[in-house]
């Protein structure tokens, strides 16, 4: 060999160490798409920092699955391949939990320990159609603690492609929230009030349970302060966020100076409430909605916002169920019913962006008013509204054929004018006193004129947390069992407590869009054989001319 090419082969050899030792130590991913999906968000990575022990992460999204599902299953890996990059003690591995090779029973077993549940999804091969189940779940295990990672995101109404679509913007979150129930442990502390008549614990089970998984929960009973203002007060400091979960029962002005003050030294607080309440006249057997004080009129409207006592109907809204015939022959059918609003937010605040619609039942409109509180309306009613002033009949056997008719042939525009009704708002700022320049119930030590800065949340309606019950056990919050849908109410009031205990960085994920391209399936099917002849002709084309210009440039290099 030449002493030339061994110089060049030297160096050739040499650079290519140069490269590795470079890429080993300079490491570094691109993300090249236009949304920056594969680019995980700071408060996802913190989520995984701390970890230094392994998080094994078991992917039952696999097997048979419609291309929507495979979607699904490409962008988990990729953005696991992220997070793997990142901390590479995350580990993960997908499993077909109806495979040959995997003990069927002991998956059973941990799917209903977890909860875990499949979906039904049809499957079309060979112009034919198949059902069959999916389970879009992971389980993740760190230091022996395992949690459950729903990866699939219901929609109501949604297409198959909008609910995948859903389901990938809402990824990010799901990992980094499970990572964070593993990682991090409890800080904060919720009082759950109870003293004036508010929902009992059967119908907030599956929404406290859930808060156990974050947050520290217990109940705060109001009766003391009649007795004992000042040490109440000190009580009810010591936890972070008050939820007040439809009261029925008025508050003492003792009881709202306690909260005020709770307030002024920067305690959130999350309030539920009903401005109105149905009646039943037992001389006409008509009920009737009227109007209901719980005497915190004042309290928001210094606050800067007013809970009226009116009604909203809105077009787009929750159905009922009734009954028909007798005993077995009972049949029952859902009906439009209009009192029960469905809202789902247009703004992109991270407490309601991506979230399927919330149901209300019977909810008052709220009014915002002028104060250097800042007010930012979460959730309202449809376009097409109306506000029902009080005292108002509700006789269904009157509303349902109204309902029926408004929505087969279309609501009077001149009736439901009432445009976009605020039924849930955010408050941020430094609160001002309801006492302020006023006579106090009784003296506090150290009361204060001026909040630190803090949060409350208003929503015009208690019902907004009432999960359902299944022969006397709690069903999960935002699922109705009378026609098998699935609302927004859980996700919404967890997001509300993360915002308002400043747990704000993982629900600011869901702020992050995404755009995921899908085909049209009519202009596949109309374009099917064209596409078919391009892909198969296109290449034999190329392919021939090539041959040709080839053999032609042999023939006259040769023929020389």
């Amino acid at each position: 060999m030449s002493k030339r090419k061994m110089i060049i082969l030297s160096g050739s050899l040499l650079g290519v160490l140069i490269v590795n030792w470079v890429s080993s130590k300079a490491y570094q991913r691109f993300d090249l798409t236009q949304d920056q999906r594969y680019t995980l968000s700071d408060e996802a990575k913190s989520t995984i920092d701390p970890i230094d022990s392994p998080i094994n992460i078991d992917l039952f999204l696999d097997g048979r699955l419609p291309s929507e599902f495979k979607r699904l299953q490409l962008e988990t890996q990729q953005l696991l391949e992220e997070f793997s990059a990142h901390n590479s003690n995350i580990t993960y591995e997908f499993v077909n939990p109806l495979g040959e090779d995997v003990d069927q029973n002991a998956i059973q077993q941990v799917m209903l320990q977890f909860g875990i549940k499949g979906a039904n999804v049809q499957i079309q091969e060979s112009g034919k159609t198949t059902n069959e189940v999916v389970y879009p779940w992971a389980l993740a295990t760190y230091n022996e603690r395992t949690v459950a990672i729903p990866l699939l995101k219901n929609q109501l109404g949604a297409t198959s492609e909008e609910r995948i679509n859903g389901s990938i913007q809402n990824l990010e979150y799901a990992f980094a929230d499970g990572f964070s129930k593993l990682t991090q442990p409890k800080r904060r502390k919720v009082a759950v009030l109870k003293g004036n008549q508010e929902l009992p614990d059967r119908y907030l089970a599956d929404f406290i349970t859930t808060l156990r998984e974050y947050y520290f929960i217990g109940q705060f009973t109001m009766d003391s302060v009649a007795t004992s203002p000042q040490r109440t007060l000190e009580s009810l400091k010591e936890y972070d966020l008050v939820i007040a979960a439809q009261p029925q029962a008025p508050f003492s002005e003792e009881e709202k100076y306690v909260l005020d003050q709770y307030t002024m030294n920067g305690g959130a607080s999350l309030w539920m409430v009903d401005a109105t309440f149905q009646q039943l006249d037992t001389l006409s057997g008509n009920t009737f909605a009227v109007p209901m004080d719980l005497g915190l009129n004042d309290f928001f409207f210094k606050y800067g916002i007013r809970v009226n006592a009116n009604l909203i109907k809105d077009v787009y809204a929750a159905p009922i169920t009734l009954a028909s015939g007798d005993g077995t022959d009972s049949q029952y059918q859902p009906y439009p019913w209009l009192y029960h609003p469905l809202s789902a937010s247009t703004n992109n605040h991270p407490i309601s962006t991506n979230l399927e619609a919330v149901k209300f039942e019977y909810a008052s409109s709220i009014d915002t008013l002028p104060n250097a509180i800042k007010k930012t309306v979460l959730l309202s009613s449809s376009p097409i509204s109306k506000v029902v002033g009080l005292p108002v009949e509700i006789d269904i056997d009157k509303e349902i054929p109204k309902n029926l008719k408004i929505v087969n042939e279309g609501p009077n525009p001149e009736e439901f004018n009432a445009g976009e009704v605020p039924l849930a708002v955010l408050l941020e700022g430094q609160f001002t006193s309801v006492y302020s320049n006023r006579i106090k119930p009784f003296s506090i030590a150290n009361a204060k004129e001026v909040s630190a800065p803090t949060k409350m949340v208003v929503i015009s309606d208690g019902d907004v947390i009432r999960n359902q019950l299944d022969r006397g056990r709690p069903l999960e919050l935002g699922f109705d069992k009378w026609t098998n849908s699935f609302y927004g109410n859980k996700e919404f009031l967890l997001n509300t407590v993360n915002y308002l205990l400043d747990d704000s960085g993982l629900i600011n994920i869901r702020t992050k869009q995404i755009a995921i391209p899908f085909l049209d399936p009519q202009k596949t099917v109309e374009k099917r054989t064209q596409w078919q002849l391009v892909n198969l002709l296109l290449p034999l084309g190329l392919l021939g001319i090539f041959g040709i210009f080839f053999q032609s440039y042999r023939r006259r290099k040769y023929k020389r």
